[in-house]
């Protein structure tokens, strides 16, 4: 294994947030040394925003062209998945190849070590990888993004098959003929409704009473209602019992039912792996989910961290968030702590749904005297609506005692664009007076703020 090598910083994990902070540190003129066992750039290029966004895209230019009869003329689609695993493979991830990456790293001047990085002593990180083993000293400290891995589920049956995660279906060179997709979060609604808009014949099961469980109830209603009227099963409140596969296709058993199709996507959450990191020798807890930080990013002595690992959302935009506060810590430069009142949240379906702050309940149980307001986009003829890809809603939920939103969300077309002015209320604490106080272009989505906002209802006690 041989003496330490001496380097400033250690960065674990080059993922978005962990290669601009390694890049960054490398350019101010530290000697960073970056530890990837994968991919430089992490999961967002290569197996999550980027490519799923491809194909997310691909599957509603096929919805708005099933919408021009009766609207704009006549049309008619076949849908063709050859050229969006085209797109992905060639031009999204250059064939799940990091040399663009690894390269950028390297011209600012990062030193990047391929292999499996383990923390074995205070500021002391220990690689191991195909070229062997080598132990890092950093003089100034450790820099933790090693992000998260598909929660597999432990059930009955699982364990062998070959089930896709978000990593193997974006990988996908055909569409399957029939998909279960286990989980209704973020990851396996977006995915449900793109294989379905292809053709596939979808079945979505969620353990928790509603998709989406963790936005709003209304959200949830509106997906689901989407999903029906697009030809998708929805199962809810319906935890697997055990899988079984026959070589050809899955079985998902749940209480009295089971569901067959011919591939099955398990989308059940995240994982960390701070054990195998061996965050102990840092004085961290192993067994924790996440890694707690203060607001200057800062885990331990000598150590930060920054992305999933935190706990504080699965998002490029928080991993990058997190990465600047980090990298102004260690340079020593001024700058505001971490924040995380305003962390917006986008579920890329077709209408996108955007959240932002508390949710109502979150709100209630924080003990906040709880006023909401709710308007639908538009309010009439639901059933042309969804013919015009228009269904929708604001929410806007408000802490009665200061005046002030303290979160909201925001479903429709272009619901992500529209959750930026909610986001920015939420943030500066803008007074609910100015909010409804101020013009709202006429006809514009976001002007549903103004209607949600004069729906204010009266408060309730949490």
């Amino acid at each position: 294994m041989g003496e330490p090598e001496h380097t400033d910083v250690v960065v674990i994990g080059l993922g978005p947030g962990g290669e601009y902070a390694a890049g960054t540190l490398a350019e101010a003129g530290l000697h960073v040394t970056g530890i990837e066992s994968r991919l430089v750039g992490g999961e967002c290029p290569y197996f999550g925003c980027v490519p799923t966004k491809m194909m997310i895209r691909a599957a509603n230019l096929i919805a708005e062209t099933r919408r021009v009869p009766g609207m704009a003329g006549t049309s008619q689609i076949t849908p063709d998945w050859a050229p969006v695993a085209r797109r992905i493979r060639d031009e999204a991830t250059d064939n799940w190849d990091d040399k663009v990456a690894a390269d950028r790293f390297a011209d600012k001047g990062g030193h990047l070590v391929r292999g499996r990085g383990k923390i074995t002593a205070p500021g002391q990180v220990t690689v191991t990888g195909a070229r062997g083993t080598r132990v890092f000293q950093a003089r100034t400290g450790i820099v933790i993004n090693t992000g998260t891995d598909p929660a597999i589920p432990p059930l009955a049956g699982l364990d062998g098959t070959p089930f896709w995660t978000n990593r193997e279906i974006v990988q996908a060179e055909q569409v399957p003929r029939s998909l279960i997709v286990l989980g209704g979060g973020a990851i396996g609604a977006e995915l449900a409704q793109v294989f379905a808009r292809f053709g596939t014949a979808v079945t979505v099961i969620e353990a928790q009473p509603r998709l989406l469980s963790f936005s709003e109830p209304e959200a949830s209603e509106l997906l689901e209602r989407i999903f029906k009227a697009e030809g998708i099963t929805v199962c809810t409140d319906a935890p697997a019992e055990r899988v079984s596969h026959d070589g050809h296709r899955f079985t998902v058993h749940l209480d009295g039912e089971a569901h067959t199709a011919e591939r099955l996507l398990v989308s059940t959450g995240r994982r960390t792996g701070l054990d195998a990191l061996g965050v102990a020798a840092a004085g961290l807890d192993p067994g924790a989910p996440t890694i707690a930080t203060d607001g200057r990013m800062r885990a331990a002595d000598g150590v930060w961290a920054i992305g999933d690992v935190t706990g504080k959302g699965a998002f490029t935009h928080m991993s990058m968030y997190q990465a600047a506060i980090a990298v102004r810590d260690i340079l020593g430069q001024d700058g505001e702590p971490a924040d995380y009142r305003a962390v917006p949240r986008v579920t890329f379906t077709d209408p996108e749904i955007g959240t932002v702050g508390l949710t109502e309940e979150q709100a209630r149980a924080a003990g906040l005297r709880v006023r909401t307001g709710v308007t639908q986009i538009p309010a009439s003829a639901r059933g042309w609506i969804h013919k015009a890809g228009n269904d929708g809603f604001i929410k806007v939920v408000a802490d009665a005692d200061r005046s002030v939103l303290v979160g909201a969300s925001s479903a429709g077309p272009c619901g992500g664009e529209v959750l930026s002015a909610l986001a920015v209320a939420v943030r500066a604490e803008v007074p609910l007076a100015t909010l409804r106080n101020m013009p709202y272009a006429y006809p514009t989505f976001y002007r549903a703020i103004e209607d949600a906002l004069a729906k204010l209802a009266p408060a309730q006690a949490s």
